[in-house]
């Protein structure tokens, strides 16, 4: 039986060839790729794809559903947020339709979830959904979901759903790095005819860091701006344009130039910051670097823990405090530190 996709529809500018590719995403797009041309047919199944808000999530899931409608019109996409399925859960009990409303899901050929952290607490969707989820699993549907962290970090949720979220692959996607930032920015501003001078890209890049949802925003301030003003787009300008989006930050130091000099001083690689590793060295060189962001930047402390590898603030608390208490027993380190912050201020 054929079934309408169900609101909200899929965005159509939401596609895999638009989707900016960098190390802090390759193995999730890698991922949706694979289940985009291959849907129910790999491993990946469940696929859960997590991170910190304006990373990029919707964008992969919906450039599924799209990749998918595009190749077989037949295949039944269903997209819709965890949000929007308990309203629509709820209406559908006080109408006596519920048996209508599941099987809508259940008939689906690709079942897309955005934001499945929102079912928290609440039982009874969370039940409906797990047997949606296991008719289609074990019809070899294919399920895609979406959520703000991995499935063991996730509360409220029952245990068996917990369960079936690892059954099949979890990939996450982290802030992106420098040069990633600026393929973002290169690629928004082709798409509205805009050509930006490498020193305004990297202006933006540096001081915007902590979501792509605000790289796209403030491309379309400075276009706005530049309209408004009928003026071509200089430097001094965007610093115009800009100076709300970018008020936030105490100075042009980024995060990354934090993580680079910070690594470098205690001679660690820089890609073992960001990574979950557990190396004394290591994790005293990263909680030094989380204590300058706080205290050179305006970042707050959930940005801080995105830009180091998802990391939530407590985990920044943490490090800031214990960063202080070294600092105000030992000399060395204080003056170690202060050093690392005076060559970023270079």
């Amino acid at each position: 039986m054929q079934i309408d996709i169900l609101y909200p529809h899929l965005n159509k500018h939401y596609t895999l060839e638009k989707f900016v590719v960098g190390p802090s995403n390759k193995f999730a797009q890698s991922a949706a790729m694979a289940v985009a041309e291959a849907p129910g047919k790999t491993k990946f199944n469940p696929l859960l794809i997590y991170g910190g808000v304006g990373l990029g999530k919707t964008h992969l899931l919906q450039s599924i559903g799209n990749y998918v409608a595009n190749i077989d019109s037949q295949r039944v996409v269903t997209y819709i947020s965890s949000e929007e399925f308990y309203i629509s859960f709820i209406e559908s009990i006080k109408d006596g339709n519920t048996k209508k409303f599941t099987t809508r899901f259940r008939e689906s050929d690709v079942l897309l979830m955005d934001d499945i952290q929102f079912f928290a607490g609440k039982e009874s969707t969370q039940e409906e959904f797990f047997h949606i989820f296991n008719t289609l699993y074990q019809n070899g549907k294919q399920i895609v979901l979406t959520s703000d962290l991995p499935p063991s970090s996730l509360k409220g949720l029952q245990d068996r759903l917990i369960s079936r979220f690892q059954s099949g692959l979890s990939v996450d996607i982290q802030p992106p790095d420098l040069e990633t930032r600026v393929a973002i920015l290169e690629k928004k501003a082709e798409e509205g005819n805009l050509s930006l001078p490498n020193e305004i890209l990297y202006y933006i890049a540096e001081n915007i860091s902590s979501n792509i949802r605000e790289l796209e925003g403030a491309v379309r301030r400075l276009l706005a701006f530049a309209s408004i003003h009928k003026s071509d787009i200089t430097l001094d300008l965007a610093k115009d344009a800009l100076k709300d989006n970018i008020k936030t930050v105490k100075s042009k130091i980024s995060i990354d130039a934090i993580i680079e000099k910070t690594a470098d001083f205690y001679k660690v690689p820089v890609n073992n910051i960001r990574e979950k590793n557990k190396r004394k060295e290591v994790a005293f060189c990263r909680q030094v670097a989380m204590y300058i962001s706080k205290n050179v930047t305006n970042h707050s402390l959930k940005s801080i823990g995105l830009n180091f590898g998802g990391r939530d603030h407590s985990t920044v608390i943490h490090a800031i405090q214990l960063v202080e208490k070294l600092m105000n027993a030992d000399k060395s380190v204080a003056q170690d530190v202060e050093y690392i912050i005076s060559i970023l201020n270079k």
